[in-house]
């Protein structure tokens, strides 16, 4: 298999597969009050703190935003027929994959909060649509290590055929 990679932006073109693939990685931290019971979204913050209200929320204190992700990952996510992995890695190895789409309309320009929805609700918070999880469906031992406060990834993955673009 051909490839040709781009190191400085994380983009790459896989020429047998064609398919274009962007990458970013937001470090977060669990809290006491993660519930994670929400079933239509998952979020993740920068703000260092949780109420029990906020159902959705499985991290906080994250490094970054919508709007910090790289510009070549935010371009892919926005392309018809994009296709977003986000793969959710605690420090002791528990994990777990979300699946969903991205659109053209989705503006990635919350500077606090990444939100991914079941729905096909779009606000500038929204990473993905049409997810395969909510914060419910996330598996109970990640939530619970999470609950701890243990630190966590969210490694964020675009896919999108390059005639997409």
């Amino acid at each position: 298999m051909k490839e040709l990679i781009n190191r400085q932006n994380n983009v790459r073109v896989f020429s047998d597969l064609k398919y274009l693939a962007g990458l970013d990685v937001v470090s977060f931290k669990g809290h006491p009050n993660v519930r994670a019971t929400h079933r239509t979204t998952l979020e993740i913050t920068k703000e260092n703190y949780l109420t029990p209200r906020g159902d959705c929320i499985i991290g906080v204190s994250a490094d970054k935003g919508l709007a910090d992700l790289n510009q070549e990952l935010k371009q892919i996510i926005r392309s018809r027929d994009s296709v977003i992995l986000v793969l959710l890695v605690d420090e002791l190895g528990e994990y777990d994959l979300i699946v969903g789409r991205g659109d053209s309309r989705l503006e990635l320009s919350d500077d606090r909060r990444i939100i991914i929805r079941k729905s096909t609700h779009i606000s500038r918070n929204t990473l993905a649509i049409n997810s395969t999880k909510s914060a419910a469906d996330i598996k109970r031992s990640l939530i619970e290590n999470l609950r701890r406060g243990v630190g966590a990834r969210a490694y964020i993955v675009g896919l999108v055929m390059p005639a997409s673009l």
